[in-house]
């Protein structure tokens, strides 16, 4: 159910609001000699391409590849000491996981994590190479999630939320302590949403640091739950997006409440923005992010009227991105601005054809990666073929000085575009 009528969102002046700045500031003091102290760092090239003054703030640079850590070991070090002695539990095939088992492992706290069957192996490993005991159940995080909660009880653990209790979303809050304290110009964050966790603990540390900072989420287009929210709409959420770190169907009671309260704006961005934002911080920046860890910068990119001209944060909030996937991206990127292509050209099955149309190739200066022939699953004659062409022109305008060149000569070429 995506409505405002469960819970009534809470003033962030309330004495209700259950997270305040000074939570944050005990909790960033309680984490920090545990967690790295990544860097917020100004960028040149994304600032010109946005028309807004651009900062980074690199969480992918955390031991474990996420901001999640924070959150994670700010509810550890909250145990009394049975609990701790008992272990705690936790539903995730991601990032909260590997937080959870790392500082878990670090602490001596036993950790037991529930992941649906499904869940890639790589996942597991990791997981369990962090010390933690991996469970798995289900063919869902739903059935991942209603038999943590069962083992919780019948094993007496401490369940850890990833994203729904106070001491993780203070932990998580810690992120934009450090942001506003090295960059204190920042007038703007845009902050990924998943579960909301993230939002709400790096907006009211914002607020109660700036007071008149605006602040905005973004989702994935695909898994707009929290946008549903608070926008009282009702767009589906599923399908298959490059942002997994985000993809949430039921946003937290307790975080919804905070983005409610503290939101200016919650934003969507489609996967080709989410995409084009991966390929561009590894290009720019020379750093690798996940789909969620991108979703401040393809926001900023698909929205540049609502932020240009301020001074904006953004927060690369993971970095664990499967590199077959991550190649994936890159190549994608290369062919929609035209640094790679496939063109499908039409031929007669005649000696010396192939010879003439890489002949045209060759003065055009284009370089060809691969050739495919086809002359039996085709529509054409028997006497045509169909060839596909992979080459790697500089840019759009080169890839079109090509066409024409095979348009000159006769040739009925035509690009294969991506979706």
């Amino acid at each position: 159910m995506h409505s405002l009528d469960r819970i009534e969102p809470l003033d962030a002046a309330s004495p209700e609001f259950p997270v305040s700045i000074d939570d944050i500031r005990a909790a960033h003091a309680r984490i920090s000699p545990s967690i790295v102290r990544t860097p917020t760092l100004h960028s040149k090239t994304l600032s010109a391409l946005s028309g807004a003054d651009v900062w980074l703030k690199f969480e992918n640079l955390q031991f474990t590849a996420a901001y999640k850590e924070r959150g994670a070991l700010n509810r550890l070090l909250m145990l009394d000491p049975a609990a701790r002695a008992k272990g705690v539990i936790a539903a995730s095939a991601g990032n909260h996981a590997q937080g959870l088992a790392y500082h878990g492992a670090r602490l001596g706290v036993p950790v037991t994590i529930v992941m649906p069957r499904p869940t890639p192996t790589v996942k597991v490993m990791q997981t369990e190479g962090h010390g933690a005991t991996v469970v798995l159940h289900g063919e869902t995080f739903d059935d991942a999630y209603a038999h943590a909660r069962t083992l919780e009880v019948e094993r007496g653990l401490t369940f850890v939320h990833p994203f729904d209790e106070p001491d993780i979303i203070a932990g998580q809050g810690t992120v934009a302590l450090e942001m506003m304290e090295d960059a204190p110009e920042i007038d703007t964050l845009i902050v990924p949403i998943g579960g909301g966790g993230l939002f709400s603990g790096m907006g009211t540390a914002a607020r109660g640091i700036k007071p008149d900072v605006h602040l905005v989420g973004v989702q994935a287009e695909l898994y707009p739950s929290m946008y549903d929210v608070i926008k009282n709409a009702n767009l589906p959420c599923d399908g298959d997006t490059l942002a997994e770190g985000i993809a949430v169907k039921e946003p937290g009671l307790l975080t919804r409440r905070f983005v409610a309260a503290l939101a200016d704006d919650v934003v969507l961005v489609d996967e080709r923005s989410l995409e084009q934002a991966v390929s561009l911080l590894l290009q720019i920046e020379k750093t690798v992010v996940e789909g969620a860890g991108a979703a401040g910068l393809a926001a900023l990119l698909a929205h540049k009227a609502m932020f240009a001209g301020r001074k904006v944060g953004l927060v690369l909030c993971g970095g664990n991105i499967d590199m077959r996937l991550l190649a994936n991206v890159l190549l994608r990127d290369l062919a929609r601005s035209g640094r790679l292509a496939r063109l499908r050209i039409r031929l007669q099955d005649r000696p010396g054809t192939l010879y003439n149309v890489a002949r045209i190739f060759q003065e055009q200066g284009v370089n060809i990666l691969e050739l495919y022939h086809q002359r039996i699953f085709t529509t054409l004659p028997a006497k045509g073929l169909s060839l596909d062409v992979e080459c790697e022109p500089r840019d759009e305008a080169h890839l079109a000085r090509l066409m024409a060149a095979l348009a000159q000569a006769g040739y009925d070429a035509a690009r294969v575009e991506l979706a």
